[in-house]
């Protein structure tokens, strides 16, 4: 197959930041993703709809002219949180909210701290249809890090789901085969994100012959065989299973430092990276559905009805791109040729 045509795509999990970033990351997602969930971790975070609404304006001021590109917006979830926050959500237009344990990740100091806390909160956001979105690793610091996202499973997410019963969860960027698991054998309104990272990579790509910041992300490379086991998962075309960057753009000079910031921006490569992961593994009939289908239907949102077409062609990622303000940023895979390319 030397050409492919897919159902316009989404990005159900991504970072676009905020200020001088927007004329860069907007552009980037929308010129392939019809909608992108929009996570909601900046400073001070997206905490009430009000603040979610401003933040949407300024994504959408950002859009290419004459994109019909509709960014997702989410509510970060504190111990503050309160059943009348998501009830405003809801009328808002909101339609999931973020759990980040407290240290997680990038400006997740303010998230959940005491989890058990919380399910009043997710009991209203059951009612109200609104889905929540799982950073799912535990930050106690007696547990290893390459264990954190099992032991998240075991402690709370298990819990969740169980005990809200008509909660739908996404547990966001996977990286393990026991999520991969937990989700195959949860119930129909469990559901999983997958990034490219962790399907093209795994650990050796981030600590071999080097430390490489670019390919340091939360939650961290796996193993080997956790890679395979996501690469396996996406091949069997589940519904469950379904397409989110998480891109997450930082300037090279905070990657590049004694304490570099976790993300890979992949949202210049991320559809064309995913065609080729699916090429590799003989599943590109699987690819329409990762990409644009199995997303939109758990969301319970209607499907795109444009078209993209990706076609056979080798091309080098850049080495770097130059923002608005005029730092560069290393984009995922900078300097690498891969094998697909978006159609113009």
């Amino acid at each position: 197959m030397t050409e492919l045509t897919i159902q316009t795509p989404d990005d159900w999990h991504l970072h676009f930041r905020d200020g001088d970033m927007l004329p860069e990351t907007v552009p980037a997602t929308a010129r392939c993703f019809q909608r992108a969930i929009v996570m909601p971790n900046l400073v001070p975070p997206v905490t009430t709809a009000q603040m979610a609404l401003e933040y949407k304006s300024r994504i959408l001021a950002a859009k290419p002219e004459k994109s019909s590109f509709e960014p997702l917006m989410t509510l970060f979830l504190t111990n503050d949180t309160s059943i009348e926050d998501i009830k405003a959500a809801k009328a808002a237009g909101i339609i999931a909210c973020k759990l980040y344990p407290a240290g997680a990740t990038t400006n997740s100091s303010a998230a959940v701290s005491a989890l058990e806390a919380m399910y009043p909160v997710f009991e209203a956001m059951a009612e109200e249809g609104i889905l929540l979105l799982v950073h799912g690793e535990v930050t106690r610091s007696e547990v290893d890090i390459f264990d954190r996202e099992k032991a998240f499973i075991d402690e709370h997410l298990s819990k969740i789901v169980e005990k809200v019963e008509n909660l739908k969860v996404v547990f966001e960027h996977i990286t393990t085969k026991d999520a991969a698991d937990f989700v195959m054998q949860g119930p129909d309104r469990l559901a999983a994100t997958i990034t490219p990272q962790h399907l093209l990579l795994n650990r050796n790509d981030l600590l071999v012959g080097g430390v490489k910041p670019h390919n340091y992300c939360l939650p961290v490379l796996k193993r080997s065989t956790h890679q395979q086991a996501l690469r396996d998962v996406v091949k069997t075309g589940s519904k469950k299973f379904f397409l989110g960057t998480d891109s997450a753009p930082h300037e090279k000079h905070r990657k590049e430092s004694a304490c570099g910031c976790a993300g890979c921006y992949s949202a210049w490569s991320a559809i064309e990276l995913y065609a080729q992961v699916f090429d590799e593994l003989d599943a590109l009939d699987k690819f329409e559905g990762f990409a644009s289908l199995h997303g939109a239907d758990f969301y319970g949102l209607p499907r795109n009805k444009g078209t993209i077409t990706l076609v056979k062609e080798s091309w080098q990622i850049p080495e770097q791109i130059i923002l608005p303000n005029g730092n560069p940023i290393v984009p995922f895979y900078a300097g690498q040729t891969i094998n697909w390319k978006l159609k113009a």
